[in-house]
């Protein structure tokens, strides 16, 4: 069973409402939904919280959904994620070092369009990597 799933059933147990969930965990009403239709995940902080308002433990909330620990490895893995930024720093490095070589054979315009263009591009990965996280 997914964890939406999972938490759609604990909570029609307690028989509470979405509203009521989402103010004792201090969400939006559509955070609940959301979850309980498997279209976004809850964070960590807030599966604790919902864990202590339906009475149920986090090991029976959590092992059901493969799904939700796939998602958990992957927004808390800050390895893998710098490992991506490091590797797409070095390519961009690489094409600013080969435009400078090759600086005697361009004109200054066309040199700083593309060193430009590249610190546009590096700032976008970086900024994307990191809201991706969230």
């Amino acid at each position: 069973m997914s964890i939406g799933q999972q938490l759609k059933v604990a909570r029609q147990n307690k028989k509470l409402t979405q509203e009521e969930v989402a103010q004792a965990v201090f969400v939006s009403r559509q955070s609940i939904s959301n979850w309980e239709n498997d279209k976004t995940y809850p964070d960590i902080i807030t599966i604790i919280k919902l864990s202590d308002l339906y009475q149920i433990s986090l090991d029976e909330l959590l092992k059901g959904s493969d799904a939700y620990m796939k998602h958990l490895d992957e927004s808390t893995n800050l390895v893998k994620s710098n490992k991506k930024i490091l590797r797409i720093s070095f390519i961009i490095v690489a094409l600013i070092l080969l435009i400078m070589a090759l600086s005697a054979y361009l004109p200054l315009t066309i040199r700083l369009s593309a060193i430009f263009t590249l610190a546009i591009l590096f700032a976008a990965v970086v900024y994307y990597q990191i809201i991706k996280r969230f």
